[in-house]
């Protein structure tokens, strides 16, 4: 399959800068939503699109002709104080992606969502379900990425707490709480977008951390 033409939501963010180059180097065309004034903070070769990631009226009549739609968006540093922006920006992004993704005719859309069920964060992983829900009946081939933890520059603390993850998934008992929250890396995270977006789903598919611990590049 040749390079595919990416609509990427999120694209100056944590994650989004770091999957947008990686896309461009492999030589796939791509576009970034983002506010007026942050054009600067996309990779060389990244087309901006400015608009409004909460409302698709501002957006969607620049989302054709890609192919793909990489939705990235999301409340920086999620805790269980943000319970309110989660659906008000995560929730609120989501369907509007899904609505003007559908109206283009997008063939394949990516979700960076959450692993789900977790016994914390009920909130949070509410609002990523109501996502996937939404893309879901908008009828679009999708994919849904499901990490608990990204860890990398500035996400740090969780290394911590790696033994206790790794021995958890020694006990029947925790084994698959622990297999399905152990955090990943952003390394590991971009491989499977990028994996993601090359490879794009008939129907729905729904990558786990398992799954995103064996990504490569």
């Amino acid at each position: 399959m040749g390079p595919r033409h990416v609509f990427v939501t999120g694209g100056t963010g944590y994650m989004g800068r770091r999957v947008v180059g990686e896309l461009l180097g492999r030589g796939h065309e791509v576009r970034a939503l983002v506010r007026p004034g942050s054009e600067g903070k996309l990779p060389p070769g990244c087309e901006a699109v400015s608009g409004n990631a909460l409302d698709e009226r501002s957006f969607a009549p620049r989302v054709a002709p890609a192919d793909t739609f990489l939705q990235l968006v999301g409340v920086a540093h999620p805790s269980p104080a943000k319970a309110a922006e989660f659906r008000s920006v995560d929730l609120v992004s989501a369907k509007a992606s899904a609505k003007a993704a559908a109206a283009a005719g997008v063939s394949h859309f990516i979700y960076v969502s959450v692993a789900q069920p977790a016994p914390v964060m009920k909130a949070y992983v509410a609002a990523r379900a109501e996502g996937e829900a939404a893309i879901r009946s908008a009828g679009l081939n999708a994919t849904f990425v499901r990490p608990w933890y990204v860890l990398g520059p500035g996400h740090r603390w969780p290394y911590v707490v790696l033994p206790v993850f790794r021995l958890l998934q020694v006990l029947p008992a925790t084994r698959d709480t622990a297999r399905r929250l152990y955090p990943v890396t952003l390394a590991r995270i971009v491989a499977t977008l990028v994996a993601a977006v090359e490879n794009p789903a008939e129907g729905i598919r729904i990558i786990e951390t398992p799954e995103i611990r064996r990504a490569r590049l």
